[in-house]
């Protein structure tokens, strides 16, 4: 069976952001293969999830976009529609928020114009097994270059609340009872806390300790090179450590979010408890599983290949490559969530196209040989 060069595995954002990026770095469309068992929409999954949390804006800033370059982006879009230079100052600041409407354009658009929709192949792929020229996927290959672009895992709910009729996970869609209990602290919290109290209901946020205040929840020294740079160079037990810490709670400080809970606080309409009590409605606010070992390619790639790996996460290169399988001939790669060991915004947009551009790297090395 005839196959192409390249194969994105991962239907979602993280692979659009890709699948950009390779065609403007010279590849032709025919090359690259992608296997979605999402769909061809690259937003669905996203759209889906941000919609059940009511967001409005985005968390990411000035790089908060797919496209394969920095600039231009979703600021300078903005400033030419509304005429106004607004956008591209508040993006220099690192300020600029587009709303999800917005965003979800800028997919649209990206979409139609790159042929996503023709390069997807339905189906998921359930083993990657690394032979010579390459790596097959599951009864197809081989391709040379592979790019796992999978995802969070499934949601994360505690173990003690899976049974109890009163849950709903904040990444599904539900209205509001007249008394909520949110399960969580991070930024899914806090925009749960704040739709159901516009909603009018009494709201508890049940939670351990209190969460970090940060506009992202990666630090911004951590998306430069030199924070970058030293990020890598700590040893392993050092950098599960920072993983795990930046794995913690956290939302945006700001009025937007501090005037509304105090308001409510002061009318007995908010407060914070260590446990649940007798709320009509649990909704956990508690994200996805970590680890590759919830994902079940992941794991039998570790399994079958017996790879290096610290905690959570698979042991990668810098530029976001399986070291045991990647060669002067050959690349795997990962993108997304499962990435952060080589990059700890990895789930982020801008983490996308850290991901894409060291994937893209490796395949330009391969054609020049």
């Amino acid at each position: 069976m005839s196959e192409t060069r390249i194969a994105i595995v991962g239907g979602g954002l993280a692979g659009l952001t890709a699948y950009a990026t390779l065609l403007h770095g010279g590849i032709e469309p025919e090359d690259i293969t992608v296997f979605s068992d999402s769909g061809p929409d690259p937003a669905a999954v996203w759209r889906r999830q941000a919609a059940s949390i009511r967001q409005q804006r985005m968390r990411s800033e000035s790089d908060g976009h797919c496209l394969p370059t920095s600039f231009p982006g979703l600021a300078v879009r903005a400033a030419r529609r509304r005429a106004s230079p607004v956008p591209l100052l508040q993006s220099i600041c690192d300020r600029y928020h587009p709303t999800v409407a917005e965003f979800l354009e800028h997919v649209e658009e990206l979409r139609e114009r790159t042929g996503w929709d023709r390069r997807i192949v339905p189906r998921r792929v359930e083993r990657a097994r690394a032979v010579d020229g390459g790596f097959e996927l599951d009864d197809r290959g081989a391709f040379q270059h592979v790019l796992f672009a999978l995802g969070h895992a499934e949601l994360n709910l505690p173990a003690e609340l899976v049974l109890d009729p009163r849950v709903v996970h904040a990444y599904e869609p539900h209205d509001y009872a007249e008394k909520v209990a949110v399960v969580g602290a991070g930024m899914a919290a806090a925009t749960e806390w704040l739709n159901a109290l516009a909603a009018g209901v009494r709201v508890t946020s049940v939670r351990r300790r209190n969460p970090a205040r940060r506009p992202l929840q990666v630090p911004r020294a951590l998306f430069s090179r030199r924070g970058l740079t030293a990020f890598q160079n700590t040893a392993p037990a050092a950098r599960v450590e920072l993983l795990l810490r930046l794995g913690e709670p956290s939302y945006p400080p700001g009025r937007a979010w501090d005037l509304p809970l105090e308001r409510a606080a002061r009318e007995g309409r908010f407060q914070v408890a260590p446990e649940l009590d007798d709320e009509a409605q649990i909704v956990c606010a508690t994200g996805f599983r970590r680890g590759y070992r919830h994902s079940p390619l992941l794991a039998r790639l570790v399994d079958d290949h017996a790879l290096e790996t610290h905690e959570h996460w698979i042991r990668l290169a810098p530029d976001c490559t399986v070291p045991a399988l990647t060669s002067a001939g050959r690349t795997l790669a990962l993108a997304g969530t499962a990435a952060q060991w080589a990059y700890p915004a990895a789930d982020t947009l801008a983490g996308a196209k850290y991901a894409a551009r060291g994937f893209l790297r490796r395949v330009e090395a391969c054609r020049t040989r």
